[in-house]
């Protein structure tokens, strides 16, 4: 407990950005009666909880060790009250509670207010974010769930149906978070692109954008997490002409071959996809594409493999990262697919893939060498100001790494340039990340 008489917490969160969201909604309602202590804080502590990941094997694993690692620091007196909730707890809510009796509380991923309740505090309809650092970028979460039933994914067990957050509400949120001197909102959710359909009867993702750009404050808008199948033409209408959309897409796309793409239960096959690629670019110039594909699915031979390499080599995405099929219990392909790729050939295969995206990487970064781009300052470290232009998203993309000195900003000081954009040239490039030099002031 703190001098103000306060209880401390301390909220850890893994996984994806939609779970850290989860977490600022949290923290918003319970900050009146609780000091809250920051995520690498290792000293004693009221209440820890932590929000975990369940949707593939390294992601459970890694929730599962932190909430044993929490447990011995609650039987060292150093933990009072320990909770957990997110999607780990709400997957595997009958076996948890007698494999690791030390956790005082669960609670699932579908809804805060019970958590909140837990905490003695009241739940809000409509809450509030309380941002983990200050930065100059958000994630706004625009819906919750999934109605897709693409045959390795859990996650529609996990979080439910999908279900859409108001354009109203979704307004009203960035707007405080403009406030805040966020200038950078992040569109997540399973798909963005069905956003609009469970209130609308329509995609509306397109609509939201319109009405987000209209907030004085925010600059750029960025679109993560879109399903290939029915992808809203609308939304190039907006990156192409929207000055505040980035020239950016995260489109998981999962693979090339159509026996996979089949067996996965994606609703797209090989020829689709490539058009769309190709409606892509020629509708966005100078778009940037970010992907992510599995290897080793039941089903993959070597050639459906291979066509998966000709594929990338063909399309060039800017941005790709990729996954070794985890069989994940209850899902169509646990419950129908032998895993039939052996581990080792999985990984080989994984390597390769990554090996030729490491190439790609590299000539598109180094094809800005020499060129002024726009970027955002996400933090200072070690005389180094850690920046991204519209083409690198945080957490999942390299970064522009600047030198600081006064002189080229005017004098101002680097924690004041957080959040803030800067004009730089880029200098040097390698596979992930780019040097440059700021334009003087």
């Amino acid at each position: 407990m703190t001098k103000t008489g306060k209880k401390t917490l301390q909220v850890i969160t893994l996984g994806c950005s939609k779970n850290r969201v989860d977490t600022e909604h949290l923290l918003s309602q319970v900050e009146d009666l609780y000091t809250i202590l920051p995520e690498d804080n290792d000293g004693p502590v009221d209440v820890l909880m932590y929000n975990t990941c369940g949707f593939i094997g390294d992601a459970k694993e890694e929730s599962i060790q932190a909430i044993l690692s929490a447990a011995e620091r609650k039987k060292a007196g150093d933990v009072g009250r320990l909770i957990v909730f997110g999607c780990l707890s709400q997957r595997y809510m009958d076996e948890l509670p007698d494999l690791i009796p030390e956790v005082d509380e669960w609670f699932g991923a579908r809804e805060i207010s019970p958590i909140v309740k837990a905490l003695g505090c009241k739940p809000v309809a409509a809450p509030a974010r309380r941002l983990s650092e200050k930065r100059g970028y958000a994630y706004l979460k625009i819906s919750e769930g999934c109605d897709r039933r693409c045959s390795y994914c859990a996650i529609p067990y996990i979080r439910g149906a999908h279900k859409s957050v108001p354009i109203e509400e979704l307004v009203k949120e960035a707007s405080a978070l403009a406030a805040e001197g966020v200038r950078e909102l992040i569109l997540i959710a399973q798909d963005t692109t069905f956003y609009g359909l469970d209130l609308y009867r329509r995609r509306a993702l397109a609509e939201l954008i319109r009405e987000l750009s209209k907030i004085d404050g925010i600059e750029w808008i960025r679109i993560h997490y879109s399903y290939p199948a029915g992808f809203p033409e609308d939304v190039l209408d907006e990156m192409a002409d929207n000055p505040k959309v980035c020239k950016y897409l995260d489109i998981p796309l999962q693979h090339i071959s159509d026996k996979v793409l089949d067996m996965m239960h994606r609703q797209v096959d090989g020829a689709w996809t490539r058009e769309l690629i190709r409606r892509l670019r020629e509708r966005v110039p100078g778009v940037v594409l970010r992907t992510t594909m599995i290897v080793g699915h039941p089903g993959e031979w070597k050639r459906d493999f291979n066509e998966l390499l000709e594929f990338v080599k063909d399309a060039r995405f800017e941005r790709l990262g990729a996954f070794t099929y985890s069989e994940e219990e209850g899902t169509f392909g646990a419950l129908n697919y032998k895993d039939s790729v052996p581990k080792r050939e999985k990984q080989a295969r994984l390597d390769a893939l990554m090996g030729l995206q490491r190439e790609i990487s590299l000539a598109f970064n180094a094809s800005r060498v020499s060129a002024v781009e726009r970027v955002i300052v996400d933090g200072f470290s070690d005389g180094i100001l850690v920046c991204r232009s519209q083409y690198e998203s945080p957490d999942v993309d390299g970064e522009i790494l600047v030198r600081y000195s006064p002189d080229a900003f005017g004098g101002a000081a680097p924690e004041d340039l957080v959040g803030n954009f800067i004009d730089v040239k880029i200098t040097e490039a390698d596979e992930y990340d780019l040097i440059a030099e700021p334009i003087k002031l």
